[in-house]
C-alpha cells in the first residue's frame, strides 16, 4: 500500500510539474494560464494529449516537435521530474508523523513547494518573481496558519515584515543593483511561510550560496564584478532547505555560537 502511495504521489508531482511549466512560460509574457492549449514554441502546433504526458512524451518524441522537428527544451521534463521528486520526498517525511492536522500540513507543503519551484525557474529564465504566485503563497499560508497554528500567526507575520524591511533597506542602499522590489516582496512571503528561526537560516543560506556562486562565475570568467545574477533562485533554494530543516540547522547554529 505504501509503495502504491509513493507511485501515486510521484505521478501527481509530475502532473503538477507539467502545470508549473505553463505558469513559468505564460505568466511573465502575460498569457492566460487557463485559455489556449499548449503548443510548440517554434511552429505553434497545438499539442495532442499523447504529446502532453509528463516526461514520457518528451522522450517518446525524441525531444523534437512532431510537426517542425525542432528541439524541445529540457526545461519541461526537468521541472516535472524535480517536482515529482520533491513531492515524493515531502510525502516520505510526513508519513512518519502523527499529528491532528497532518493531511492539511502535507497539502500545504506540497502547494508551497510547487509555488517555490515556479518562482525559481521564472526568475532564472525571465528574471521575474510573479506577484500572482506570491499572492497565492500568502493566501494559502494565511489559511494554513489560521486552521492549524494560530499561536504562531503573529510570529510568522513579524518574520515576514522584518525580512521585508531588511531587503528593502538593501535595495535602497544598493540602488536596486543585484536585487529588486520583486525580491523584497518575496522576502516577506519567505518570512511569513518560515517563521522567525527558519527565516534567519534561509537569510544566511541565500546570501552564502549567492556569494559563492557569484564568486565562482567571476573566477571562471562567466561574469564580471559588475554583472548581476537573479537572486530569486538562491532565496528559493534557501527557503526549500529551511522549510524542511530550518529548526535542525538553527539548533546547529546555536551550538556553534554558544547560545
Amino acid at each position: 500500500m505504501i509503495f502504491l502511495n509513493l507511485i501515486v504521489i510521484f505521478i501527481l508531482g509530475l502532473c503538477v510539474g507539467s502545470f508549473l511549466n505553463v505558469l513559468i512560460d505564460r505568466i511573465p509574457t502575460g498569457k492566460s494560464i487557463w485559455r489556449g492549449r499548449s503548443h510548440c514554441d517554434h511552429c505553434k502546433h497545438v499539442l495532442s494529449w499523447y504529446e502532453l504526458i509528463p516526461v514520457v512524451s518528451f522522450f517518446m518524441l525524441e525531444r523534437k516537435c512532431r510537426r517542425c522537428h525542432k528541439k524541445i527544451s529540457w526545461q519541461y521534463p526537468l521541472i516535472e521530474i524535480i517536482t515529482g521528486i520533491l513531492f515524493l520526498f515531502t510525502y516520505t517525511l510526513f508519513i512518519q508523523i502523527t499529528e491532528v492536522y497532518i493531511l492539511l500540513k502535507l497539502i500545504y507543503y506540497l502547494m508551497v513547494i510547487s509555488g517555490l519551484i515556479a518562482i525559481f525557474f521564472t526568475d532564472l529564465k525571465y528574471r521575474i518573481i510573479p506577484d500572482e504566485i506570491l499572492i497565492v503563497l500568502t493566501a494559502i499560508t494565511v489559511f494554513y496558519l489560521f486552521f492549524s497554528q494560530k499561536i504562531q500567526f503573529l510570529n510568522h507575520i513579524l518574520s515576514g515584515l522584518v525580512f521585508f524591511s531588511i531587503f528593502l533597506i538593501l535595495v535602497i542602499i544598493t540602488r536596486g543593483k543585484g536585487m529588486g522590489l520583486g525580491d523584497v516582496k518575496y522576502a516577506f512571503v519567505m518570512g511569513f511561510i518560515l517563521g522567525s528561526t527558519s527565516t534567519i537560516v534561509s537569510f544566511y543560506l541565500s546570501f552564502l550560496t549567492g556569494a559563492a556562486v557569484s564568486l565562482i562565475l567571476v573566477i571562471r570568467g562567466r561574469k564580471s564584478m559588475k554583472s548581476t545574477i537573479p537572486f530569486g533562485p538562491f532565496l528559493t533554494g534557501a527557503t526549500v532547505v529551511s522549510l524542511y530543516y530550518g529548526d535542525y540547522l538553527w539548533n546547529i547554529f546555536r551550538k556553534i555560537i554558544g547560545l
